[in-house]
């Protein structure tokens, strides 16, 4: 193998393909890049559980394939200093040439590197913008469980129906939901993405930079096609609460704040909320009062006051501070609207001027 290629776009494409390297000792092949120079360079990783694949124009002299270590490979990358690289292949070892410099990569068997499926091609894909998945993913996924004892509240759920998409996330005690309109090509169909696989999405999608997106499923897989990256994942085989079932219908009081304000006054409260993470909310309309109250034995106690349009019955109600805070850069306004439903019911908060967002957790059991 011999080619020369740009150092810039070969490192960010070994960035990109080093997310997805596996961690297994035992199976040494799943912490490489590989590395498949034919018509273009393929640059490929995977950790068995999901997969990518990058395609990268270059001059290629001469074909052939090397497995390296991604962290070396990329680490190598880093401290180059030319703008061209040329990477080729001697005693089945790679060598990398830049500007005077010369490094030699001890080399796996590329033989061993497990082979890459992708979602069957012939069921057709949604066609999403680069954007808008992002954005709809980042939306929702702080709000996944970490634990997979229920598969289907340890993913990520997406919804296309007649071209709207939604995303939506629950761990039991809380949910987001991101709803876009017209986002997606017209087609239909529900998808549920592992936490570890949606991350992984994320850090693919923010450093492409092709426009629009092409996700293809079938029973078991996933495939997300980006300009010249192909991403594969399992995806769940579950089905996602129905949870519009327990979305509040009415409110029993309201409050409207300026989401700064209430993130201000969350951060503060985090720091005197001690390990319970607890603190408490108390609606007086009438009297006009919101404050936000935390204490701890060991740090001490805060009070305080936010400006805010209040109406309704009065409410005392606590929250974990992390159920409240996670959601606020999801939220695209400057301004909230806290829907309380009663006591031990949960809290909808919502952007009033964003409607495709809407959040909901439940309160401590104090």
């Amino acid at each position: 193998m011999r080619l020369t290629t740009l150092r810039e776009k070969i490192l960010n494409a070994s960035l990109v393909a080093e997310k997805i390297v596996g961690k297994k000792e035992s199976l040494p092949i799943l912490s490489c890049i590989l590395l498949d120079a034919d018509k273009d360079l393929l640059l490929k990783a995977t950790n068995l559980e999901s997969a990518i694949e990058i395609n990268l124009t270059c001059e290629i002299e001469e074909r052939g394939v090397v497995a390296v270590p991604a962290q070396i490979f990329t680490q190598t990358l880093r401290l180059i200093r030319g703008e061209k690289v040329v990477l080729k292949t001697e005693d089945k070892n790679l060598i990398i040439e830049s500007s005077g410099s010369k490094t030699l990569i001890k080399a796996i068997q590329h033989d061993e590197f497990p082979l890459l499926k992708s979602a069957a091609q012939e069921k057709g894909g949604v066609v999403i913008s680069r954007e808008s998945l992002l954005r709809g993913i980042k939306a929702v996924i702080y709000s996944t469980s970490t634990s997979m004892i229920r598969p289907e509240l340890g993913s990520i759920y997406i919804s296309v129906n007649n071209s709207d998409i939604t995303f939506a996330a629950t761990d039991s005690f809380r949910l987001a939901e991101r709803s876009l309109r017209g986002a997606a090509s017209s087609k239909a169909g529900d998808i549920l993405i592992p936490l570890k696989h949606g991350a992984e999405l994320i850090h693919i999608l923010e450093r492409s930079q092709g426009e629009e997106v092409t996700i293809i499923t079938d029973d078991s897989q996933l495939t997300v096609a980006i300009e010249k990256v192909k991403f594969t994942s399992r995806i769940v085989a579950g089905t996602f609460p129905n949870y519009k079932e327990i979305m509040p219908k009415k409110f029993t009081a309201e409050a409207t704040v300026l989401k700064n304000d209430f993130a201000e006054a969350l951060h503060k409260a985090r720091i005197f909320s001690g390990n319970e993470q607890s603190l408490g909310l108390h609606l007086y309309p009438k009297r006009k009062i919101f404050t936000v109250t935390a204490q701890s034995p060991d740090v001490g106690e805060m009070s305080d006051s936010i400006d805010a349009a209040l109406e309704g019955e009065d409410t005392d109600i606590n929250f974990h501070v992390g159920y409240l805070s996670d959601c606020l850069p999801s939220i695209e306004s400057d301004s909230l609207i806290l829907g309380f439903s009663g006591a031990g019911k949960p809290l909808v908060i919502r952007g009033v001027t964003d409607p495709g967002f809407t959040y909901l957790a439940m309160p401590l059991n104090r």
